[in-house]
């Protein structure tokens, strides 16, 4: 049985009658994804779980990693990433820490941190997430989502309940930018956070076959730029 089974069962047990989950066809996520893929994210998401019903979720999880969570509005989903999600994923953290290093760009990256504001009923966590200053903050100042099958819950609103000032998608070998402003998300051509950071440079680097080939290939090109 699947992690996110047997969460699914756990919560049906640990729960309240009122919050106990029933099963209802994903919503289509906000942002556009392209359902392309031969081997798809394993997802379900539930409705009509309290915020009392969604803590326990994360306690059923422990310190696993998987499933991740996501939480708005009483629905919770459970995802648990691909093979291809996970090695996009982890070839973008790649590229973007050399990138920053390369730049002199002082960051800390906190991975999939669980986000979450009960007064908002949101959560979620992110595939990877960044800030630039030293200490613990609230929220992070980057916030990365790899898009590989569609569907789920709108991750964009739950960023902007929670106030991330900036999120990237990676959808279909392209990342788009999202900056918040004035509690709204404005599409950008370019990051806030990073502004020098080619983007396009970092998604050309990304689609190599090899992290370490696309670190390495990354300086190069970087060093031939000075």
């Amino acid at each position: 049985m699947c992690e996110s089974v047997r969460l699914r069962l756990a919560i049906g047990v640990q729960c309240t009658s009122a919050t106990m989950a029933v099963m209802v066809p994903a919503p289509v996520n906000a942002v556009p994804a392209g359902e392309y893929v031969p081997t798809a994210d394993e997802r379900i998401v539930m409705h009509n779980i309290g915020w009392t019903g969604f803590e326990t979720l994360l306690a059923v999880r422990g310190d696993r990693s998987r499933p991740r969570f996501a939480y708005l509005d009483g629905a919770v989903e459970l995802m648990s990433p691909s093979w291809n999600h996970e090695i996009i994923k982890k070839n973008i953290g790649a590229v973007l820490e050399a990138y920053m290093l390369e730049l002199g760009i002082a960051y800390q990256g906190a991975g999939s941190w669980t986000l979450k504001q009960n007064a908002k009923e949101a959560s979620l966590e992110p595939d990877e997430c960044y800030v630039f200053s030293q200490g613990q903050p609230e929220r992070p100042e980057l916030a990365i989502e790899v898009v590989w099958t569609s569907g789920g819950l709108d991750k964009l609103e739950i960023y902007r309940r929670l106030g991330v000032p900036e999120v990237w998608f990676w959808i279909e070998g392209k990342v788009t930018v999202h900056v918040l402003n004035a509690g709204v998300y404005e599409l950008r051509d370019g990051s806030a956070c990073l502004p020098a950071v080619d983007l396009e440079l970092v998604c050309k680097m990304i689609e190599l076959p090899m992290q370490s080939q696309a670190v390495t290939e990354l300086r190069a090109i970087l060093a031939s730029r000075r």
